[in-house]
């Protein structure tokens, strides 16, 4: 199980090669506040004076350690691999039996570890500058050393409240959401320090663990500074987990104070006299604190932890693979032959197109309907229920239909209703047609646009690799539709033209509405003709009935006055009132005054004779047969005529025009010239996915080795 370390770190070696953090790896994290001894108990844990040194935030930038132990054949072959040629003579790469690299200075080796401490400080400046500021981009260090344990560490800016000189004013939030991204991490085990000599009920680096890690799970405690607590006191009771108990545990250790440092006291002295320390202070619990077993304990700790995660990694990988090869694919290879690349797009497109329209395209729309299927909606149901909504009788008011009933009879009564009155007022509800009609058509152009833009997006995702491509072929569709649009609105315009031409009052359906319509007006009269009293012979009712129609006719027709402004002299009044002009003429013109006969009154409401009724209920109800007679012609003509105009034409003839268009030796350089960060796209995806397999490999190799 050792060797699981190893491994880990082996995966973050592959995955810096891309730059990457798109794994999850585990590792240990180390949060706490400023001056609290972080950074002396991870120089304690390399063994070496490592970190730089000062006062205030000192760790500015996340700084990831791999600590990677060898023995004397590791140090042999690294050496073997790090010889160089100078002058004609061989020398060492490495001097030493600790060096250092960091992921930015590529293969560089740094065997002085004051060098590795000065390019951390240098690193660091270049990214967060001079002003105390953070970044999280972090600074990547591997150490190599047989006096090391294989662990992988992070060691991130302290957790501070005030800002202090040119710090940013919310330099609080920036460290703590920087602590969060890294402690969030389910595969990270977080190392909480603490120092003994403040209140541990205080401890901002366990509540912010506690924040992430509510059951402690992955949580272990570190207690420094115990040689600096008040005098007759001690951390016993922290150490027992009887302050605040940690499930991973609470281990303490005694760092180097700054006086040791200044006098430049080793590490290895500083270990020395903190196990003289326990072993006084606290004998009971010396084998169970200080920085070896700590070290131990982290080993541990990370080796299990890394055990739990492998599988749960091993599907991560695997699904990313899957997603970058994939990605990979939609990039396309490189063109080789330009003219079979633009021909097959050409193809593949205009197929797309096409099966879009038809409802077998590859990449189905379950957002909303898209292509044939909207198509579909607009004629059956946005066209047919405009139509089935328009009102065979909207527009026509009764004075209307009588105005066109005398303006069709000239200057004499009318005996029978005048036909050309019916076809006055019918072709001007047929015309009301025409508009939704044309609607239609719009709509079904706009959808066809549409469909380019979905082809563009789902379906032939190789035309984003070239943008000069994708524009010319939206080009060419966009002004083949525009084309087509004049043409259907031309044989929509003729459908209703030919409508309007001709009134086909011997119509079967017509001639079937006419005859039930006579029916029903002569079953009407029988009925008025029983309702007269007995005592009225029925030939001098039916006398008297045309007598008084023609009165009322006369009535009507006569005088100096217009019928249009007849005043109203109520519903309720007797049928036989006569009507009089609003404003009547005199009957001869007075002296010196001439008449204005277009000094016409404005007509107004009035009460119609019962002949008048009758004649204006006939023809209302022959418009209505005949208007849904040629209503149910326009439902069914219009999608045939726009089918076949326009969606059917484009699609017969797409694919002829944009070869026509665009398949042309002049214009292969240009249309497939690719976009100018798709070759970049291409080698990143290409990467990340060689990342991903030696990933894989390398867990497949834990599995064969029998560590996991």
């Amino acid at each position: 199980m050792e060797a699981l370390i190893p491994v880990i770190n082996k995966l973050q070696d592959v995955f810096n090669t891309v730059g990457a953090d798109i794994i999850q790896l585990p590792q240990i994290v180390v949060v706490g506040t400023q001056s609290s001894g972080k950074s002396s108990v991870l120089e304690s844990l390399v063994g070496r004076d490592v970190l730089p040194r000062g006062t205030g935030i000192v760790t500015r930038r996340p700084l990831i350690f791999q600590l990677v132990h060898i023995d004397s054949e590791d140090r042999r072959k690294t050496n073997e691999e790090n010889e160089f040629k100078k002058n004609g003579r061989f020398y060492r790469g490495i001097d030493g039996e600790e060096w250092g690299k960091f992921l930015h200075t590529k293969n560089k080796i740094y065997s002085n570890f004051e060098e590795i401490r000065q390019e951390i400080e240098v690193e660091t400046e270049r990214i967060s500058g001079i002003n105390k500021g953070i970044s999280d981009e972090p600074i990547h260090l591997k150490v190599f050393s047989p006096h090391v344990v294989n662990l992988t560490l992070v060691d991130l800016p302290g957790i501070t409240k005030v800002p202090v000189g040119d710090q940013p004013k919310d330099i609080e939030i920036q460290i703590r959401e920087l602590i969060v991204k890294y402690i969030s991490n389910p595969n990270s085990i977080i190392l909480a320090v603490t120092a003994a000599n403040t209140d541990m009920a205080t401890s901002e680096a366990l509540k912010v663990a506690r924040e992430v890690d509510p059951d402690g799970r992955r949580t272990l405690a570190v207690v420094t500074k115990l040689d600096l607590m008040d005098a007759g006191t001690d951390a016993m009771d922290i150490l027992m987990g009887r302050v605040i108990p940690v499930k991973l545990g609470i281990i303490g250790v005694v760092n180097r104070s700054q006086l040791d440092i200044n006098q430049k006291k080793s590490v290895a002295d500083a270990i020395r006299d903190e196990y003289a320390f326990l072993q006084k202070k606290y004998p009971s619990l010396a084998n169970r604190s200080g920085t070896k077993y700590l070290a131990r304990t982290l080993n541990r700790l990370l080796m299990h932890h890394i055990r739990d995660c492998l599988p749960e990694l091993k599907t991560r990988i695997n699904v990313l693979a899957a997603q970058y090869q994939s990605l990979l694919n939609s990039y396309g290879e490189p063109v080789e032959d330009q003219s079979a690349t633009l021909l097959q797009l050409i193809t593949k497109f205009a197929a797309e197109y096409c099966h879009t329209i038809e409802g077998t395209a590859k990449y189905i729309e379950t957002a909303e309907l898209c292509g044939g299927a909207r198509i579909c909606y607009i004629f059956h149901e946005t066209f047919g229920r405009t139509l089935e909504s328009v009102d065979p009788l909207g527009g026509l008011t009764t004075i209307d239909v009588l105005t066109a009933i005398r303006n069709a009879t000239g200057p004499r009564p009318a005996l029978f209703v005048p036909e050309v009155s019916f076809e006055l007022l019918v072709k001007r509800q047929v015309k009301r047609l025409e508009e939704p009609s044309l609607r239609c058509v719009e709509l079904v152009h706009e959808e066809m646009q549409r469909i380019i833009q979905h082809c563009s997006n789902y379906s032939t995702q190789e035309l984003l690799r070239f943008p000069k491509l994708h524009d010319a072929i939206v080009e060419v569709v966009t002004s083949l539709l525009r084309k087509r649009l004049p043409v259907t609105n031309d044989m929509v315009h003729n459908l209703v033209a030919i409508e309007l031409a001709y009134i086909n009052t011997k119509h079967p359906d017509f001639a079937d509405a006419c005859g039930l319509m006579n029916h029903n007006i002569e079953e009407q009269r029988r009925n008025r003709m029983r309702d007269l009293p007995s005592a009225v012979p029925r030939d001098k009712a039916a006398a008297g009935a045309a007598q008084s129609a023609s009165s009322a006719d006369q009535a009507d027709n006569g005088g100096t006055g217009n019928w249009r402004g007849m005043l109203k002299r109520g519903e309720d009044g007797a049928a036989g009132d006569r009507l009089m002009p609003q404003n009547p003429l005199p009957a001869s013109p007075q002296k010196g005054h001439a008449v204005n006969l277009l000094d016409v009154p404005v007509p107004v409401s009035r009460k119609l004779s019962a002949r008048e009724q009758r004649d204006c209920e006939v023809i209302e109800r022959l418009i209505k047969s005949y208007f849904l007679i040629v209503r149910k012609n326009i439902q069914d003509s219009v999608p045939k005529a726009v089918m076949h105009f326009l969606v059917n034409h484009v699609k017969d003839c797409l694919q002829s025009e944009l070869v026509g268009q665009l398949y042309k030796s002049a214009l292969l350089d240009d249309l497939l010239t690719e976009s100018e960060d798709m070759a970049q796209r291409r080698n990143e995806a290409a990467d990340m996915l060689k990342a991903l397999q030696k990933a894989s490999q390398v867990i497949a190799e834990i599995r064969e080795t029998h560590l996991w």
